[in-house]
């Protein structure tokens, strides 16, 4: 009888550790996840401002080639990405929003375009969109790094090389950006 005492342990332990895993596992994949629809967002949002900048070629080359140059800088943010890569992306996309407005109140004839009209409006929806993935993400990380962090959990989590995620920060910087 005192022989299966150890086994049961041992057997219990190992039943603990799976479970620990399964649920770290389980937590990274729902921040891999929240991660690649925070990509889908911004690439969508992408798509659009790349249509607006098409329009602003009928009222300035110039205007044109520099908010070009701009979008040549996106970088696709897929469900491998870190917090800083999704946090610079966003940060772009809204200097490209905020250099749009600008032009379109130098440009009143593109302000009043029915299409730039449509697409800064499908604008708002898109940072909309990507806020609510963003603030999914940050919960997502949160229960996740709990489970990292917390003890005994941060033992398998060591055991199996599951490091603390980092958060998407939203600075005041980023507060001032201009809305679509």
């Amino acid at each position: 009888m005192t022989t299966f005492i150890p086994i049961i342990v041992i057997a219990l332990l190992a039943i603990w550790v799976i479970s620990v895993q399964r649920n770290l596992v389980k937590r990274e994949e729902y921040c891999t996840n929240a991660m690649s629809q925070i990509g889908v967002q911004q690439s969508s949002r992408w798509d659009l401002i790349t249509s607006i900048v098409s329009l602003v070629k009928q009222y300035s080359e110039h205007e044109y080639s520099t908010l070009t140059d701009v979008i040549a800088m996106r970088r696709d943010i897929g469900a491998n990405a870190s917090a800083h890569d999704a946090d610079e992306q966003e940060a772009l996309i809204g200097r490209l929003v905020g250099r749009i407005k600008v032009l379109s109140e130098n440009y009143p004839n593109l302000k009043a375009d029915a299409l730039y009209s449509s697409a800064m409006s499908d604008m708002k929806q898109y940072e909309e969109n990507v806020r609510h993935s963003r603030m999914i993400y940050n919960d997502s990380v949160t229960r996740y790094n709990r489970e990292v962090r917390q003890m005994p959990n941060n033992i398998v989590a060591g055991m199996f090389g599951f490091r603390v995620h980092d958060y998407l920060e939203e600075d005041m910087k980023k507060r001032n950006f201009p809305t679509a």
